[in-house]
């Protein structure tokens, strides 16, 4: 076993216990028995709609990478990048070592000769904070249809600031770091848009099979903000991380703690199920499909 190896799974173990501990704090505080209960008992229904919505917002993420692509000369179909999309989702939730699944894109369409590493490397790093900068925008846009916390100082204040900053700040980095991709600034923005309402409304229907009738809004904020914090290669699929948030937060908004994790965990299972057709399309063969125009990147 060489060294590359061994340090993949030296994090990957790292990872694991991470989420472990958080989980075991979690159950420590919050009763087993409430969650099960209330995720055996939850709507299957409204299940099946929230699996259906997440991966039409994964879909639209897809076209957005492929957008990012394209300005790097990177040639895809959308049908083969849909294809890499799914398979780096299975490989970033299920598969240990720090090559996960948006390396391992980069890596495979390097072997075939479409683009060189560098704007891969860019396109690939950019769609993921496109996708955060509307998340966190987003987060605060919701904060603001909250009435102010008393045990948060500043609340709303603190909301319009960051939705103030948020889109001139990743205008700015772009502007000075990335200037090839300014092109589809507008065009990449609206479709994290339309990710990001696709994951509300898939959250928003996870709470519907729960059957929680009331607090929503606060359910939704937590949601969001525990999604930036599952961003942070820190757990297994952000499994643990999530928890945590939903824990602690219930101190300040007005939510269920067991309802809260128990949401948690039935997002993570909606994440996990749509992972698994990343495992089925990679038996499929992910030579550059023929007819694909020859790359022309923008950089070497």
């Amino acid at each position: 076993m060489n060294k590359v190896k061994k340090k993949d799974i030296i994090k990957w173990c790292a990872k694991f216990l991470l989420s472990g501990t958080a989980l075991y704090f979690v159950f420590r505080l919050v009763d087993p028995q409430s969650i099960f209960l209330a995720v055996f008992s939850s709507h299957p229904l409204y299940l099946l709609l929230a699996l259906l919505t997440f991966n039409i917002s994964k879909i639209i993420s897809a076209f957005r990478l492929n957008l990012f692509y394209r300005v790097a000369g990177i040639c895809l179909t959308e049908w083969y990048n849909l294809v890499l999309y799914y398979i780096g989702m299975f490989y970033n939730l299920f598969l240990p070592g720090s090559v996960g699944g948006d390396a391992y894109k980069v890596i495979l369409l390097r072997q075939k000769g479409v683009g060189a590493t560098k704007p891969l490397l860019m396109a690939t790093f950019l769609d993921r904070v496109n996708g955060l900068t509307l998340l966190v925008l987003l987060t605060f846009c919701l904060m603001l249809f909250r009435e102010n916390l008393p045990s948060i100082p500043y609340f709303h204040t603190l909301a319009w600031t960051g939705l103030l900053l948020t889109i001139p700040t990743y205008w700015l980095v772009k502007r000075l770091a990335f200037k090839n991709f300014m092109g589809v600034l507008l065009p990449t923005l609206h479709l994290s848009l339309w990710v990001q309402f696709g994951q509300l409304f898939c959250a928003y229907l996870i709470l519907k099979a729960l059957s929680v009738q009331v607090g929503h809004l606060d359910y939704l904020i937590l949601f969001m903000a525990s999604s930036i914090v599952a961003v942070l290669p820190l757990t297994i699929g952000g499994i643990g991380a999530r928890e945590l948030v939903f824990l602690y937060g219930y101190q300040v908004l007005q939510i269920e703690e067991s309802i809260a994790v128990a949401f948690s965990f039935l997002f993570f299972s909606t994440l996990a199920v749509s992972s698994v057709l990343g495992l089925a399309f990679s038996f499929w063969s992910v030579a550059t499909p023929e007819g694909t125009p020859p790359p022309q990147p923008l950089e070497r």
